[in-house]
Protein backbone atom coordinates (compact mmCIF):
# COMPACT_ATOMS: atom_id res chain seq x y z
CA UNK A 1 0.00 0.00 0.00
CA UNK A 2 1.21 3.52 -0.76
CA UNK A 3 2.46 5.33 2.37
CA UNK A 4 1.34 8.85 3.25
CA UNK A 5 4.90 9.79 4.21
CA UNK A 6 5.89 9.92 0.55
CA UNK A 7 2.69 10.69 -1.29
CA UNK A 8 3.57 14.35 -1.87
CA UNK A 9 7.08 13.54 -3.06
CA UNK A 10 5.81 10.74 -5.27
CA UNK A 11 3.23 13.06 -6.77
CA UNK A 12 5.96 15.57 -7.53
CA UNK A 13 8.09 12.94 -9.23
CA UNK A 14 5.17 11.87 -11.41
CA UNK A 15 3.87 15.32 -12.25
CA UNK A 16 7.33 16.51 -13.24
CA UNK A 17 7.21 14.13 -16.16
CA UNK A 18 3.81 15.42 -17.22
CA UNK A 19 4.46 19.15 -16.99
CA UNK A 20 4.75 20.93 -20.36
CA UNK A 21 8.22 22.06 -21.57
CA UNK A 22 8.25 25.38 -22.09
CA UNK A 23 11.94 44.53 -5.25
CA UNK A 24 8.79 46.17 -4.78
CA UNK A 25 10.03 48.85 -7.13
CA UNK A 26 9.71 46.29 -9.91
CA UNK A 27 5.96 45.85 -9.45
CA UNK A 28 5.18 48.98 -11.39
CA UNK A 29 6.16 47.18 -14.59
CA UNK A 30 4.08 44.10 -13.76
CA UNK A 31 0.47 43.47 -14.82
CA UNK A 32 -2.08 44.86 -12.37
CA UNK A 33 -3.91 41.79 -11.12
CA UNK A 34 -6.39 41.02 -8.39
CA UNK A 35 -4.98 39.19 -5.38
CA UNK A 36 -4.35 35.53 -6.13
CA UNK A 37 -4.35 35.83 -9.91
CA UNK A 38 -1.65 34.11 -11.95
CA UNK A 39 1.37 36.22 -12.83
CA UNK A 40 2.70 33.31 -14.85
CA UNK A 41 -0.30 33.42 -17.17
CA UNK A 42 -0.33 37.22 -17.28
CA UNK A 43 3.37 37.31 -18.20
CA UNK A 44 2.97 34.51 -20.75
CA UNK A 45 5.25 32.05 -18.93
CA UNK A 46 3.46 28.78 -19.64
CA UNK A 47 5.79 26.73 -17.42
CA UNK A 48 4.60 28.47 -14.23
CA UNK A 49 0.81 29.01 -14.33
CA UNK A 50 0.76 28.92 -10.52
CA UNK A 51 3.22 31.82 -10.15
CA UNK A 52 1.40 34.36 -7.97
CA UNK A 53 2.15 37.33 -5.75
CA UNK A 54 1.47 36.49 -2.10
CA UNK A 55 0.34 40.07 -1.49
CA UNK A 56 -2.81 42.01 -2.19
CA UNK A 57 -5.01 40.49 0.52
CA UNK A 58 -6.62 42.48 3.34
CA UNK A 59 -6.19 41.49 6.97
CA UNK A 60 -8.84 41.42 9.67
CA UNK A 61 -7.72 44.81 11.01
CA UNK A 62 -7.78 46.56 7.64
CA UNK A 63 -4.12 46.34 6.63
CA UNK A 64 -3.05 45.03 3.23
CA UNK A 65 -0.35 42.45 2.50
CA UNK A 66 2.21 44.27 0.36
CA UNK A 67 2.88 43.12 -3.17
CA UNK A 68 6.26 42.57 -4.71
CA UNK A 69 7.94 41.11 -1.61
CA UNK A 70 7.16 37.39 -1.92
CA UNK A 71 5.86 35.20 -4.70
CA UNK A 72 4.69 31.57 -4.74
CA UNK A 73 5.10 29.33 -7.76
CA UNK A 74 5.46 25.97 -9.40
CA UNK A 75 8.93 24.88 -10.48
CA UNK A 76 10.97 26.96 -12.93
CA UNK A 77 11.58 24.15 -15.39
CA UNK A 78 11.32 23.88 -18.31
CA UNK A 79 11.89 27.57 -19.02
CA UNK A 80 12.81 28.99 -22.40
CA UNK A 81 15.22 31.90 -22.77
CA UNK A 82 12.19 34.13 -23.33
CA UNK A 83 10.55 32.79 -20.17
CA UNK A 84 13.61 33.64 -18.09
CA UNK A 85 13.67 37.13 -19.57
CA UNK A 86 10.00 37.61 -18.65
CA UNK A 87 10.74 36.38 -15.12
CA UNK A 88 13.38 39.10 -14.78
CA UNK A 89 10.52 41.61 -14.53
CA UNK A 90 10.00 40.42 -10.93
CA UNK A 91 13.56 41.59 -10.03
CA UNK A 92 13.96 38.50 -7.83
CA UNK A 93 16.84 38.29 -5.38
CA UNK A 94 16.03 34.92 -3.80
CA UNK A 95 14.64 31.55 -4.92
CA UNK A 96 13.50 29.16 -2.15
CA UNK A 97 13.06 25.64 -3.54
CA UNK A 98 10.97 23.40 -1.25
CA UNK A 99 11.47 20.24 -3.31
CA UNK A 100 13.45 17.09 -2.57
CA UNK A 101 16.99 16.62 -3.86
CA UNK A 102 15.77 14.02 -6.38
CA UNK A 103 13.20 16.45 -7.78
CA UNK A 104 15.82 19.16 -8.09
CA UNK A 105 18.24 16.79 -9.81
CA UNK A 106 15.58 15.79 -12.33
CA UNK A 107 14.46 19.34 -13.09
CA UNK A 108 16.74 22.06 -11.71
CA UNK A 109 15.46 25.61 -11.58
CA UNK A 110 16.15 27.82 -14.57
CA UNK A 111 16.21 31.33 -13.14
CA UNK A 112 17.68 34.71 -14.08
CA UNK A 113 21.38 35.25 -13.31
CA UNK A 114 22.04 36.86 -9.96
CA UNK A 115 19.10 35.24 -8.15
CA UNK A 116 20.35 33.48 -5.02
CA UNK A 117 19.17 29.86 -4.88
CA UNK A 118 18.24 28.11 -1.60
CA UNK A 119 17.26 24.42 -1.37
CA UNK A 120 14.88 23.83 1.54
CA UNK A 121 13.96 20.15 1.47
CA UNK A 122 10.66 20.06 3.36
CA UNK A 123 10.27 16.29 2.97
CA UNK A 124 13.85 15.26 3.75
CA UNK A 125 12.70 13.28 6.81
CA UNK A 126 9.74 11.57 5.12
CA UNK A 127 10.11 7.81 5.08
CA UNK A 128 10.79 6.37 1.66
CA UNK A 129 8.51 3.58 0.54
CA UNK A 130 8.78 2.66 -3.14
CA UNK A 131 8.11 6.04 -4.75
CA UNK A 132 7.29 4.41 -8.08
CA UNK A 133 4.23 2.71 -6.60
CA UNK A 134 1.87 5.65 -6.93
CA UNK A 135 3.09 6.40 -10.44
CA UNK A 136 2.54 2.76 -11.41
CA UNK A 137 -0.99 2.86 -10.04
CA UNK A 138 -1.82 5.89 -12.14
CA UNK A 139 -0.89 3.81 -15.17
CA UNK A 140 -3.21 1.00 -13.99
CA UNK A 141 -6.55 2.76 -13.52
CA UNK A 142 -8.63 -0.24 -12.46
CA UNK A 143 -6.06 -1.29 -9.86
CA UNK A 144 -5.88 2.33 -8.71
CA UNK A 145 -9.64 2.31 -8.18
CA UNK A 146 -9.18 -0.41 -5.57
CA UNK A 147 -6.10 0.98 -3.82
CA UNK A 148 -6.77 4.72 -4.10
CA UNK A 149 -10.54 5.03 -4.53
CA UNK A 150 -13.27 5.56 -1.93
CA UNK A 151 -11.37 8.37 -0.23
CA UNK A 152 -8.07 6.51 0.20
CA UNK A 153 -5.98 8.95 -1.85
CA UNK A 154 -7.54 11.91 -0.03
CA UNK A 155 -6.62 10.28 3.30
CA UNK A 156 -3.02 9.96 2.15
CA UNK A 157 -2.87 13.63 1.23
CA UNK A 158 -4.45 14.61 4.53
CA UNK A 159 -1.75 12.71 6.40
CA UNK A 160 0.89 14.26 4.17
CA UNK A 161 -0.36 17.75 4.96
CA UNK A 162 -0.12 17.00 8.66
CA UNK A 163 3.53 16.19 8.11
CA UNK A 164 4.16 19.69 6.76
CA UNK A 165 3.69 20.66 10.42
CA UNK A 166 5.16 17.64 12.21
CA UNK A 167 8.26 16.63 10.25
CA UNK A 168 11.55 17.94 11.62
CA UNK A 169 12.77 18.69 8.11
CA UNK A 170 9.58 20.65 7.41
CA UNK A 171 10.00 22.74 10.57
CA UNK A 172 13.63 23.43 9.70
CA UNK A 173 12.82 24.35 6.09
CA UNK A 174 9.89 26.61 6.90
CA UNK A 175 11.91 28.31 9.66
CA UNK A 176 14.62 29.19 7.14
CA UNK A 177 12.03 30.32 4.60
CA UNK A 178 10.15 32.68 6.92
CA UNK A 179 13.30 34.12 8.50
CA UNK A 180 14.60 34.80 5.00
CA UNK A 181 11.34 36.37 3.85
CA UNK A 182 11.56 38.75 6.82
CA UNK A 183 14.94 40.02 5.59
CA UNK A 184 14.34 42.99 3.31
CA UNK A 185 17.83 42.58 1.84
CA UNK A 186 16.75 39.22 0.38
CA UNK A 187 13.51 40.49 -1.15
CA UNK A 188 11.83 40.04 -3.50
CA UNK A 189 11.84 36.26 -3.13
CA UNK A 190 9.89 33.35 -4.55
CA UNK A 191 9.16 30.02 -2.84
CA UNK A 192 7.98 26.99 -4.77
CA UNK A 193 7.73 23.22 -5.00
CA UNK A 194 6.80 21.24 -8.13
CA UNK A 195 3.26 22.38 -8.87
CA UNK A 196 3.11 25.08 -6.20
CA UNK A 197 0.11 23.66 -4.39
CA UNK A 198 1.13 21.43 -1.47
CA UNK A 199 4.40 22.35 0.28
CA UNK A 200 4.05 25.82 -1.21
CA UNK A 201 0.37 25.89 -0.27
CA UNK A 202 1.10 25.42 3.43
CA UNK A 203 3.91 28.00 3.33
CA UNK A 204 1.60 30.63 1.85
CA UNK A 205 -1.27 29.73 4.18
CA UNK A 206 0.90 29.89 7.30
CA UNK A 207 2.40 33.24 6.30
CA UNK A 208 -0.94 34.84 5.41
CA UNK A 209 -2.48 33.54 8.64
CA UNK A 210 0.33 35.01 10.72
CA UNK A 211 -0.16 38.32 8.93
CA UNK A 212 -3.83 38.34 9.95
CA UNK A 213 -5.57 37.43 6.70
CA UNK A 214 -8.96 35.80 7.48
CA UNK A 215 -9.03 32.03 7.18
CA UNK A 216 -11.71 32.01 4.50
CA UNK A 217 -9.47 34.22 2.34
CA UNK A 218 -6.47 32.00 3.04
CA UNK A 219 -8.48 28.96 2.01
CA UNK A 220 -9.70 30.64 -1.17
CA UNK A 221 -6.11 31.48 -2.08
CA UNK A 222 -5.13 27.86 -1.47
CA UNK A 223 -7.97 26.53 -3.61
CA UNK A 224 -7.02 28.74 -6.56
CA UNK A 225 -4.25 26.26 -7.34
CA UNK A 226 -6.95 24.09 -8.95
CA UNK A 227 -7.57 26.85 -11.47
CA UNK A 228 -3.93 26.87 -12.52
CA UNK A 229 -2.70 23.28 -12.05
CA UNK A 230 -5.56 21.01 -13.11
CA UNK A 231 -5.61 22.21 -16.76
CA UNK A 232 -1.97 21.11 -17.09
CA UNK A 233 -2.95 17.53 -16.36
CA UNK A 234 -6.24 17.30 -18.23
CA UNK A 235 -4.86 14.81 -20.73
CA UNK A 236 -3.55 12.59 -17.94
CA UNK A 237 -6.88 12.77 -16.14
CA UNK A 238 -8.83 11.97 -19.31
CA UNK A 239 -6.50 9.07 -20.12
CA UNK A 240 -6.93 7.65 -16.63
CA UNK A 241 -10.71 7.83 -16.93
CA UNK A 242 -10.62 6.33 -20.43
CA UNK A 243 -8.74 3.37 -18.96
CA UNK A 244 -11.52 2.70 -16.47
CA UNK A 245 -10.30 4.86 -13.61
CA UNK A 246 -12.41 7.00 -11.31
CA UNK A 247 -11.97 10.70 -12.17
CA UNK A 248 -11.92 11.66 -8.48
CA UNK A 249 -8.55 9.92 -8.05
CA UNK A 250 -6.36 11.99 -10.42
CA UNK A 251 -8.30 15.15 -9.53
CA UNK A 252 -7.44 14.53 -5.87
CA UNK A 253 -3.79 13.99 -6.83
CA UNK A 254 -3.23 16.83 -9.28
CA UNK A 255 -5.45 19.34 -7.48
CA UNK A 256 -6.14 20.46 -3.93
CA UNK A 257 -9.08 20.09 -1.57
CA UNK A 258 -10.08 22.12 1.45
CA UNK A 259 -9.62 19.12 3.74
CA UNK A 260 -5.93 19.00 2.81
CA UNK A 261 -5.16 22.45 4.20
CA UNK A 262 -7.58 21.90 7.08
CA UNK A 263 -5.40 18.96 8.10
CA UNK A 264 -2.33 21.21 8.34
CA UNK A 265 -4.26 23.77 10.38
CA UNK A 266 -5.65 21.04 12.63
CA UNK A 267 -2.18 19.59 13.23
CA UNK A 268 -0.82 23.06 13.97
CA UNK A 269 -3.62 23.82 16.43
CA UNK A 270 -3.38 20.41 18.08
CA UNK A 271 0.34 20.75 18.69
CA UNK A 272 0.71 24.47 19.29
CA UNK A 273 -2.72 26.08 19.67
CA UNK A 274 -2.17 29.23 17.64
CA UNK A 275 -0.28 30.34 14.56
CA UNK A 276 1.93 32.54 16.73
CA UNK A 277 2.94 29.56 18.90
CA UNK A 278 3.54 27.49 15.76
CA UNK A 279 6.01 30.11 14.60
CA UNK A 280 7.64 30.44 18.02
CA UNK A 281 7.65 26.84 19.25
CA UNK A 282 7.83 24.80 16.04
CA UNK A 283 9.89 27.17 13.91
CA UNK A 284 11.84 29.01 16.58
CA UNK A 285 10.74 32.42 15.30
CA UNK A 286 10.04 34.53 18.37
CA UNK A 287 7.77 37.54 18.79
CA UNK A 288 10.46 39.85 17.40
CA UNK A 289 10.86 37.68 14.33
CA UNK A 290 7.11 37.58 13.80
CA UNK A 291 6.94 41.36 14.16
CA UNK A 292 9.67 41.68 11.51
CA UNK A 293 7.48 39.75 9.08
CA UNK A 294 4.44 41.89 9.87
CA UNK A 295 6.42 45.12 9.64
CA UNK A 296 7.78 44.19 6.23
CA UNK A 297 4.60 42.78 4.71
CA UNK A 298 1.75 44.86 6.11
CA UNK A 299 0.62 48.25 4.86
CA UNK A 300 -2.11 50.32 6.52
Amino acid sequence: MVRATVVIAVLATFTTALLPASARTATGSLPKLAAGQSLGIALGITAVPNLRDVGGYETRDGATVARGIAYRSDTFNSMSTEDVEKLERLALKSDYDLRTTSEVKAKPDQIPPGVQYHLLNVLADAKSAAPAQLEALLHEPKKANVQLGDGKIEALFIEGYREFVSLSSARKSYRTLFLSLADQQMAPGVFHCTTGKDRTGWAAAALLTLLGVPKQTVMADFMRSNEYTLPQFQRAIDGFVAGGGERDIPVAIFGVKEEYLEASFDEMQRRYGTIEKYFSEALGIDAAGQKALRDLFLRK
